[in-house]
């Protein structure tokens, strides 16, 4: 990891890398929840130096899937600014996903995708066979948290999980932290790294529509609050964040500098430009 990549003590740090558009095949797939699929991808066009680094939680990139009915898989040009339009004027099908793991003994990215069948990703993730092909452009750039605070409020929903469950896998052990995780009920629930310093706690909504609950803010609010200086990240449903950026600036008086609020998706948008809602 070269220096620019080095997590610094107070502040978000930015890296930006190449674009690099792969075609990558499913390498694995098995269920880690019934509503929670992880697949394994690979291939050679996955290089050696692939941008995977630390404390970059929620690092993403783009997936570009086959087309539904024919299978084909189509994927964008690259211009001097970045992704262009195809000259035959057709329109790939994305959508942006975290970045779970990577190994780079081989050369695989894992991609935790929340299942459901009006999404083209959840519809995907549900069907992949093995050496079935998918488009990966990215990651484009990378925020790298900070790891000089003693303690750190993180809040998801089942969307950020992957990346919620990396915060705590690359945190310094000797951080505090309290967790809030929102999903449909226990059978979503995946074991996460906790400790006597790393609290976890998992939030039922039940029948209740995902992205239409107050369940986080309102755990967030009745929290005991820790001692010394506090960040805190939150991701997920972008209406259902608005309450909880509001409580962070209004009442926690936290500056811009000691939070990030990043909405996933928003209830009734398709393929949310979610790099939008960081100035909201």
């Amino acid at each position: 990891m070269n220096t620019e990549a080095t997590p610094h003590q107070d502040t978000i740090n930015l890296v930006m890398h190449p674009i690099a558009p792969r075609v990558l095949e499913v390498l694995q797939t098995y269920a880690l929840t019934p509503r929670m699929q992880r697949i394994v991808l690979g291939g050679d066009d996955l290089e050696d130096d692939f941008p995977f680094v630390p404390m970059a939680a929620d690092s993403h990139f783009k997936l570009f899937f086959p087309d539904a009915a024919t299978g084909e898989l189509v994927m964008p040009e690259i211009g001097p600014f970045g992704l262009a339009p195809r000259a035959d004027g057709r329109r790939p099908e994305f959508r942006d996903y975290t970045i779970r793991a990577y190994d780079p003994e081989k050369r695989a990215v894992t991609i935790d995708f929340v299942l459901h069948t009006h999404g083209v990703g959840g519809s995907w993730a549900a069907g992949a066979q093995l050496g079935d092909r998918i488009g990966v452009i990215g990651p484009r750039g990378s925020h790298i948290y900070p790891v000089g605070y003693d303690w750190y409020l993180l809040a998801a929903d089942e969307t950020a999980l992957p990346a919620l469950h990396r915060w705590l896998e690359e945190l310094p052990a000797d951080k505090q932290v309290r967790a809030f995780v929102e999903v449909t009920d226990a059978t979503d629930e995946l074991e996460l790294p906790v400790s006597d310093r790393v609290h976890v706690t998992y939030l039922h909504r039940g029948s209740a529509a995902p992205g239409t609950t107050t369940l986080l803010v309102e755990a967030i609010r009745a929290l005991d609050l820790p001692q010394g200086r506090v960040f805190a990240w939150a991701a997920g449903e972008s209406t259902s964040l608005r309450p909880i950026r509001r409580v962070l600036v209004d009442e926690l008086k936290l500056t811009k500098d000691q939070m990030k609020v990043d909405g996933y998706w928003r209830v009734g948008t398709v393929n949310l430009d979610h790099h939008a809602e960081d100035d909201e």
